[in-house]
């Protein structure tokens, strides 16, 4: 389940994610994306994972691709979790093309906001 979470920046989504991932919540995120965004401003995520199985992150990053048109806004995306799997699932590139990704463990919070705004 996708929860929204206070950003520190205008330009992204923190988003809390646990136990199963539903198409119910690609659709609230996609409506968010919609009503914060439009379709041309870009954005970035920051995925705070815990308790999350490894099937459900599969899950995850299908119910991030939820809609083609957005490809050109999404920038980056964090991962915020000490799963191991989760570490290594993020160099799953092929999931997500042109979207920067990165795993940050619990403890490397500052340093997942601080990547995630870097201005290019």
């Amino acid at each position: 389940m996708f929860s929204f979470l206070k950003s520190r920046d205008d330009q992204t989504i923190a988003l809390g994610i646990e136990g199963k991932v539903s198409q119910t919540d690609a659709e609230r995120l996609s409506q968010y994306v919609e009503e914060n965004f439009g379709d041309d401003q870009p954005f970035n995520v920051v995925a705070y994972m815990d308790e999350v199985e490894s099937t459900t992150f599969k899950g995850a990053l299908e119910g991030m691709k939820f809609d083609t048109k957005r490809w050109d806004q999404f920038q980056r995306l964090a991962f915020i979790s000490d799963k191991d799997w989760i570490e290594a699932a993020t160099n799953i590139g092929s999931l997500l093309p042109g979207v920067e990704t990165k795993h940050f463990n619990k403890d490397e919070v500052e340093e997942a906001w601080g990547w995630i705004m870097e201005k290019e």
